[in-house]
This record gives C-alpha cells, structure tokens and sequence, in this order.
C-alpha cells in the first residue's frame, strides 16, 4: 500500500514539474511562433531558468496592429456622431458663456 502510494505521488509530481519545465529544444508541428507564456522562474532543482528568447520586433509590432485600429475606432466614432446629429438624436447645447 505504501509503494502504490509512493508511485502515485511520485507520478503526480513528476507530471506537474513537466509542466512547469522549459524544453526549448522541443519543437511542435503546429505551433506557428514562440510561447509567450512563463509558469515558472525556477527548475525543480532550484536552478534559475534561462531567460526567455525575446520576440524580434515587439514594439514595431504592436504599432502595426494598434495604430490602425485606433483610426479605424475613431472614424466609426466620428461618423456616429454626426449621424446622431444629423437625426437630431444627440445634439449638444448652445451655452452662452458671454455674460
């Protein structure tokens, strides 16, 4: 009974630590770049992992996807507008401030 219970929790530690190590050799057929996911900081031995590898052109990147997008959000927002005013839905008030 002890052993069957020494196997079970050692195959139970030995799956979690498989998840939480770094294989950066292993490869999958149907991965198309990098993980951007970190679990863990250390091995199990307590050995600090490598850092991760950097992603070439992060910040280029992200100005491609957001900077469109933003002008594509503010030209709805835009033309939204105008057409609530144009339905008389929304249109904001005259104040005279001039006293």
């Amino acid at each position: 009974m002890a052993s069957l219970v020494g196997r079970l929790s050692r195959a139970f530690f030995v799956k979690n630590t498989l998840t939480l190590s770094r294989n950066a050799n292993q490869k999958s057929v149907n991965v198309t770049g990098p993980t951007l996911s970190r679990t863990a900081v250390s091995s199990t031995t307590g050995r600090v992992l490598p850092k991760p590898d950097k992603v070439p052109f992060g910040l280029t990147r992200m100005a491609i996807v957001v900077v469109p997008f933003l002008y594509v959000g503010t030209l709805i927002s835009k033309n939204f507008a105008a057409l609530l005013e144009e339905h008389e839905i929304f249109v904001p008030d005259d104040d005279d401030d001039d006293d």
